[in-house]
């Protein structure tokens, strides 16, 4: 078995902060010592010099889409190149979500995922089930999904006629949660009310991108927190509010939480950086459509939401990965220009994989609104616990999986699709000049980024069988 040294560098967990060299022997973390209280480097195959850098968890990005079909198309990147470019971006394991189709069998749409991502992955993968049809035989999948390590579920306010439950089939999802310990994962916007405000927009004449963020007002999404928290406050179900974007639904969850209910929230990158301003500029904004839509600046959002993380109102960071293209793909073809004539054609979501953790150091710490050890609980050790991984991911410490981030916290690089590896051609953040890079990645021991160079290959990932929420109040 290979050893490596990380040597030089401060080791950052979600409580510590020390100056300290890790020994890694084959794919766990073996020890941690004081710089100069040991032999190790005489015995080892590799030595990184970190001096000057942060030693950190590899990132946790638990709401990735890669192949996600969508409108008629599907998600640009595919486990192969998605789960590549965030390693680049200092991610270590990603989890996905398989999706049952109406019609179909709820283990079905997992055995499909698992063959996308098997053989493919560049790091360690897991799955999240999309319930897009509640039955009885879909409830009862749910128990044999938790038994091939799947412990969340997510469900579906919006988008009625594809993935939309009603409020009594919600219910009887996490009333099955309640009962063998899993997660519900709420998609909460007010699908119904949404669908209301489109036809009526469609009939103004109103088509550009900006209306995709005007006919899915923040108070719907409020609106539709409160009501999934309800139902699961009732069922007595933990619920994981994903994707939050707005004042109105951080509210409602920080008073649940207050209350003592297992109720928990993320949000992600593009709503701390951006704006509803972005989808402006006729069908440019096309690049920035995303549901929960990008929030109007004005209305202090984006602060409600880094207050949010600050405060532990907020428990992750995750990015909704699930890219379009701008132009012509080698693979899909035109994506987003298939809403060119409407928005409601055009394919929900934006590129993020791999950027999130420099954004979030970036916006975070380096801006100071964050401190370190709280950015690296949002980024790794709370989505592993949240989702059943830790201690063997999200921290470092001996026996844990060697998933390690040397992270230089003072270089300064400019975000852009040209030097991107996502498999899409644009960045929602080009030209953006951030502080902050992640320089050398080690997936469970293997040293996969080094040097601006990629030393993975596909399948060095592996599938990730998950226990359940360890995060309950």
């Amino acid at each position: 078995m290979a050893r490596t040294v990380i040597s030089g560098g401060t080791v950052v967990t979600a409580t510590e902060q020390m100056s300290a060299d890790v020994l890694v022997d084959g794919e766990t973390v073996a020890a941690l010592a004081a710089p100069g209280s040991h032999d190790w480097v005489s015995g080892a195959d590799k030595v990184i010099d970190a001096t000057g850098k942060y030693v950190i968890p590899g990132g946790i990005d638990v709401h990735t889409h890669m192949e996600l079909p969508f409108g008629g198309t599907k998600a640009a990147d595919t486990f192969e190149t998605g789960t590549r470019a965030a390693a680049w971006g200092g991610t270590t394991t990603i989890i996905d979500f398989a999706v049952q189709t109406k019609g179909e069998s709820l283990m079905g749409g997992f055995e499909a995922w698992m063959g996308k991502a098997d053989g493919v992955c560049a790091i360690d993968y897991g799955f999240h089930i999309i319930v897009g049809d509640v039955t009885d035989q879909s409830l009862k999948e749910m128990d044999i999904a938790m038994e091939n390590g799947v412990s969340s579920f997510k469900m579906f306010m919006a988008y009625p006629g594809v993935f939309y439950s009603t409020d009594g089939e919600i219910l009887r999802g996490m009333q099955k949660a309640a009962e063998n310990g899993s997660t519900i994962m709420m998609h909460a916007e007010n699908g119904i009310a949404i669908d209301l405000l489109v036809k009526q927009a469609l009939e103004r004449g109103e088509t550009d991108p900006i209306y995709h963020g005007l006919t899915r007002p923040p108070t719907l999404e409020g609106e539709a927190t409160h009501r999934a928290l309800k139902l699961a406050e009732l069922a007595g179900c933990p619920v994981y509010i994903v994707h939050m974007t707005a004042t109105e639904a951080l509210l409602e969850l920080t008073m649940a939480r207050d209350d003592g209910q297992n109720a928990f929230g993320e949000t992600c990158p593009q709503y701390l950086f951006l704006g509803l301003d972005n989808l402006e500029n006729g069908f440019e904004g096309a690049k920035f459509v995303c549901s929960p839509p990008l929030r109007d600046r004005d209305g202090q959002h984006q602060e409600a939401l880094w207050q949010g993380l600050a405060t532990n109102d907020l428990q992750v960071v995750s990015t909704d990965h699930c890219p379009f293209c701008w132009g012509d793909h080698p693979q899909f073809g035109t994506q987003k220009q298939l809403g060119v004539d409407s928005f409601t054609a055009i394919p929900n979501g934006l590129p993020g994989v791999e950027n999130r953790m420099e954004l979030i150091y970036h916006g975070g710490v380096h801006e100071e609104r964050l401190g370190l050890n709280r950015f690296v609980e949002i980024t790794a050790t709370t989505p592993a616990k949240m989702f059943g991984m830790y201690p063997q991911k999200g921290t470092i410490a001996v026996g844990s999986d060697a998933d390690i981030v040397v992270f230089d916290p003072n270089q300064s690089h400019v975000l852009s699709a040209e030097s991107h590896h996502m498999w899409v051609d644009y960045s929602c953040y080009e030209g953006l000049e951030i502080t902050g890079k992640v320089e050398t990645v080690l997936s469970r021991g293997k040293t996969i980024i080094e040097d601006n160079e990629y030393h993975g290959s596909p399948g060095d990932g592996k599938y990730l069988p998950r226990d359940t929420n360890q995060y309950l109040i």
